[in-house]
């Protein structure tokens, strides 16, 4: 499994990854290119949408793509680009603040949406038609209605300051977040939730949405939202599935059902490198992976979820779903 090169050269393995994962997988290379001195890992992290267009639309080679909504992977990719896929470690939403942002005194997780409200703070999220947070951000501010009793939160937070609407059909919303548009003073929306990071940490917004990960990688403070509402628990699917948000794709639009963030994996049919791609998630999903992901504030799914035609050296790491 150790893959071949011409002398001197290292063998590029190339893995297009979720922003959110670039702490973890930063981690991952280094073992990795330990275990195989003849590799060189080049990590291209950005939005998962995006990065697994790259393969299906551009048809850009990666050895390994890891997206931080799993059902992505079955969405786009399987089965001209992928036959099978694994989910390997989940996440939750939370708000994310600094010391000097406006109120990070006052701020709780039965006030959150009060303090967004105030005319004086700035704030953001990333971009609902490139990134799985910036899908989801608005699906947990829309189920906060619910939890908090006051059906004014979202146009409020969003509408009223951008040109994303809600509507209702049956029991579901459906967010259309198809041409964001956002004021720029209130509300702020950039195509990855990791750039948020350093607008909170310079000042530039007061509060940002994030995963739990991304808090605890960056040593961000954060407000931990109650379950029902932060997509990290099975528990609450039900209620999740309740929102979805519309958003381009191509030359249309899709809908993404609210669901639990769960991240998944798989070596793509364009991979030049296969084998070690297929190595390289042995090591994701294996004890050392599983120990990077725990530090990371990222829990690991143990064993990881096996979909598809899961290749036979992942076996006894993975327990099979379908």
């Amino acid at each position: 499994m150790a893959g071949t090169a011409a002398s001197g050269t290292k063998i590029p393995v190339k893995v297009f990854l979720a922003g959110s994962l670039t702490s973890p997988f930063e981690k991952l290379k280094a073992k990795f290119e330990e275990k195989y001195p003849n590799t060189e890992v080049q990590l291209e992290p950005a939005g998962s949408v995006d990065i697994i267009k790259k393969v299906t639309d551009t048809k850009k080679p990666a050895d390994v793509v890891a997206s931080a909504d799993y059902a992505l992977i079955p969405q786009y990719m399987v089965p001209n680009d992928a036959d099978w896929y694994i989910t390997f470690a989940k996440n939750s939403m939370v708000l994310t603040y600094v010391d000097k942002s406006k109120y990070a005194n006052e701020i709780t997780a039965d006030n959150w949406y009060k303090i967004l409200a105030r005319d004086d703070v700035r704030w953001a999220f990333s971009d609902p038609n490139a990134d799985p947070c910036g899908y989801r951000t608005p699906m947990v501010i829309k189920l906060a209605e619910t939890k908090y009793g006051d059906n004014t939160i979202f146009k409020t937070l969003v509408e009223d300051h951008s040109k994303i609407t809600a509507s209702k059909s049956g029991n579901v919303w459906t967010i259309d977040a198809t041409n964001p548009s956002p004021d720029g003073t209130r509300l702020t929306i950039r195509p990855k939730s990791v750039e948020l990071v350093q607008m909170v940490q310079a000042g530039g917004i007061d509060y940002a949405w994030e995963y739990h990960s991304v808090a605890v990688q960056n040593n961000l403070k954060f407000v931990e939202l109650p379950e029902e509402i932060d997509l990290s628990s099975v528990s609450y699917a039900d209620n999740y599935k309740t929102v979805k948000t519309k958003a381009v794709k191509g030359n249309g639009t899709t809908d993404y059902v609210g669901s639990p963030i769960v991240y998944g994996v798989t070596v793509p049919k364009i991979a030049e490198h296969p084998d070690m791609g297929l190595a390289f998630v042995q090591m994701l999903i294996g004890p050392e992976g599983q120990a990077i992901m725990t530090a990371d504030g990222q829990p690991p799914i143990v064993p990881a979820g096996g979909f598809g035609q899961v290749p036979a050296s992942l076996g006894s790491s993975v327990s099979m779903q379908g």
